[in-house]
């Protein structure tokens, strides 16, 4: 042949040999007549090669329009296995997914959570990065962070899924007087654990001063009241069902909202969406 076939020349081919006529192929390609008429001839001028012998019966493929019809057909079915292929991969999410959150989450209610969806999705590989600042979405610190946040970063998109609620705790049967006028000590959070909401609080109703104990994590804290060292505010998912806590108040000015969070630029990605909507609908009623 003395020009190269492309594959729309090779889709006309086929289209004419499986028709035997021109106006079946015109249909076939939702082209006109002229159209397909014109473009086998081109095809058939560019190539030197009769392609179809035409009588008044239609068009029947020469010996070298066989080879083509045949190759044509290889290509297609090639085409439509790969076509399967790549709708069948974003139907089924697979490639990796980093997630942010804080210990507390993780420990108290996203490890299982999390368990979950990596047996639902076996073809995601998640990476869970605990964290107690905030990473960089943007920079691809993190794809997803699940977070507590009144006003999460504008440039960030997502959906709140709960509301984190606040209580004081103590070690149950410890408190022998309202909590305001008991001697016993607080626990408040460490200098570097950056909770400034609570550190505020405290100060306001001057706890402060009244701290035998600061920890770096809500955990540690819990474990600090669990084990006697005094009261502290903690989050009512995690401390509310321990047997060996009491709760002696809320302190609905510390509750925070709960985010689910990704970048614009992923939020489109099924392995992203698969995630997003897998914990949005598990955590449901669970804050």
């Amino acid at each position: 042949m003395k020009g190269e076939l492309e594959w729309n020349d090779l889709r006309l081919v086929l289209a004419v040999g499986r028709a035997g006529s021109l106006t079946g192929a015109a249909k076939a390609l939702g082209l006109s007549h002229p159209t397909v008429f014109r473009r086998l001839g081109e095809l058939e001028r560019r190539s030197g090669v009769t392609m179809f012998e035409r009588s008044r019966h239609g068009y029947a493929p020469t010996v070298a329009g066989e080879e083509a019809i045949a190759a044509a057909g290889r290509m297609e079915a090639e085409v439509h296995a790969l076509e399967r292929e790549v709708i069948g991969r974003d139907l089924r999410p697979s490639g990796a997914v980093s997630v942010t959150t804080t210990d507390t989450l993780y420990e108290f209610r996203l490890a299982p959570i999390l368990a979950d969806f990596c047996e639902l999705y076996p073809d995601i590989e998640l990476d869970v990065v605990l964290s107690n600042s905030v990473l960089n979405l943007t920079e691809r610190e993190a794809d997803i962070a699940i977070r507590p946040a009144n006003q999460p970063p504008d440039h960030l998109v997502g959906r709140r899924i709960g509301l984190v609620r606040q209580s004081i705790y103590v070690r149950r049967g410890l408190l022998d007087a309202p909590w305001r006028e008991a001697r016993l000590g607080w626990v408040g959070p460490g200098r570097h654990m950056g909770y400034a909401a609570l550190e505020s609080w405290m100060e306001a109703e001057r706890l402060s001063e009244r701290s035998r104990m600061r920890v770096n994590t809500t955990p540690g804290m819990l474990s600090a009241v669990k084990n006697g060292a005094g009261l502290a505010v903690l989050p009512d998912y995690a401390a509310a069902d321990d047997a060996d806590l009491e709760c002696v108040e809320a302190v609905p000015a510390l509750d925070v909202d709960l985010w689910l969070l990704t970048h614009p630029t992923l939020r489109r990605a099924a392995r992203i969406r698969a995630l997003m909507d897998f914990v949005a609908s598990a955590t449901r009623d669970r804050f």
